[in-house]
């Protein structure tokens, strides 16, 4: 029987210099695990906690050496000689052995490098690639691209109250063909900036962060440099925003610095209600706080048959919250990342309740990443239909497309494109 040998963690540095944990698993078969975990910077309150040491001397306090210590000794001893086959139940008994609501003992960033590598080991001692050892026979879709190509909010230090302003190019056959046009309007956008006076150096997700303050500017750049690459916006590429509104939101009020407005939910709610009139807007992400609940169904209420409400904050990649999302009526997607929740079959569970919900799924990566491509090869293995893993530059964005590239390949005529899916779910 195959069993887990060793497991053995250190300290890497993830896309912003932080330290992160990498970690390896190896079996007795010869088989190796590796797994990176990458870091947030605008954090919804409700996610898993990630262990730091705060300890001022190093890193500034970000330093990871405690929760290697966890995996090291505590999940070394508890996990060498088990079955790597299993990722339900060791996943289930690291959560036992943590014991704690959000994972606060032995760390999420500790758990998750653990299972992540796990779940790498099994597949590369199946000789399948990991797509396909979590997916099986049912994994064929490749992910419609969420492109971050201008920066705001925490991702950025300009006066743009927005965290995100994303290109979906849906309106293709092949993932290779869509990505082609990112990289193309990624380009003319930075022509644009250069031409326009503009700063186009790039933000932590490999977007421009150009100094405007206002929404429709940045949306009206984006829509110049779509056509100037000779594509139809709201026939081949469509706009995704990514509020991140918890950062702009307190005491019951929307404070958009940039643009000197305060908003109530529901002149927020017709604030994005204008702006999707404006704009080919199919996918809001975080339009609200958090804790409005109020705000999100409203919103999903108003014009979710045409546009996709994505709970990021609102959800965490918690079953618990989602369920609550679905009965509620609250958002019409989710936002799927690994480090909030802390294991691979978490987020497995929560990505099949929100599909068998009818919920829109999006893997996604976090601003402080790796080169580690796991959330690509993720996508793919439960036909989540969207990946949202940043702009068209610096190495760990693109080492996720590059990895959808590969499967597309290895798939052959078998690769299916969510684009089609997209449309039908919606009426645009």
């Amino acid at each position: 029987m195959v069993y887990i040998s060793d497991i053995l963690a250190r300290q890497i540095l993830d896309s912003r210099g932080n330290p992160t944990l990498e970690v390896d698993v190896n079996l007795s078969d010869g088989s190796l695990g590796r797994a990176a975990v990458p870091s947030g910077a605008s954090t919804g309150e409700y996610e898993a906690y990630e262990l730091r040491d705060n300890n001022l001397k190093f890193f500034n306090g970000k330093s990871v050496f405690k929760a290697i210590e966890n995996i090291n000794v505590e999940i070394f001893n508890t996990f060498s000689g088990r079955n790597p086959f299993e990722q339900r139940n060791i996943d289930h008994d690291l959560i036992e052995l943590d014991g704690t609501l959000n994972k606060n003992k032995l760390g999420a960033n500790a758990i998750l490098g653990f299972s992540m590598a796990v779940a790498r080991a099994a597949a590369k001692s199946q000789n399948l690639p990991l797509w396909k050892y979590i997916g099986g026979m049912r994994a064929n879709t490749l992910p419609i691209p969420m492109m971050n190509i201008i920066n705001g909010g925490a991702h950025a230090n300009n006066g743009l109250d927005f965290q995100e302003c994303m290109i979906m190019p849906i309106g293709f056959t092949k993932f290779s063909d869509a990505l082609r046009s990112g990289v193309e309007i990624f380009s003319n956008l930075k022509k644009l900036l250069s031409k326009k006076g503009f700063s186009v150096a790039v933000g932590d997700e490999g977007g421009f962060a150009p100094n405007i303050n206002n929404l429709e500017e940045a949306l009206s750049y984006i829509t110049e440099s779509v056509e100037n690459s000779g594509y139809k916006l709201g026939e081949e590429i469509f706009i995704s925003i990514d509020a991140a509104a918890s950062e702009f939101y307190e005491k019951d009020i929307y404070t958009l610095k940039g643009e000197n407005k305060k908003y109530s939910t529901d002149e927020l709610v017709t604030f994005w209600e204008n702006i999707c009139n404006k704009f080919p807007i199919v996918s809001i992400e975080d339009p609200f706080d958090e804790n409005d609940w109020k705000g999100f169904k409203e919103l999903t209420k108003r014009i979710g048959k045409k546009v996709q409400i994505v709970g990021d904050d609102l959800f965490v990649t918690n079953k618990k919250r989602l369920l609550k999302g679905i009965k509620n009526r609250s958002a019409n997607s989710i936002l799927i990342k690994l480090n909030q929740i802390g294991t691979v079959s978490e987020t497995l569970e929560t990505m099949e309740l929100a599909k068998n919900s009818n919920f829109g799924v999006i893997v996604s990566h976090r601003s402080g990443e790796t080169e580690d491509v796991f959330i690509s090869d993720l996508s793919v293995a439960l036909n989540a239909g969207q990946i949202k893993t940043g702009s068209l530059s610096r190495s760990d964005r693109t080492a996720k497309y590059n990895q959808l590239l590969r499967i597309e390949e290895t798939m052959g005529d078998n690769a299916y494109y969510f684009g089609n899916d997209f449309f039908n779910n919606f009426n645009i």
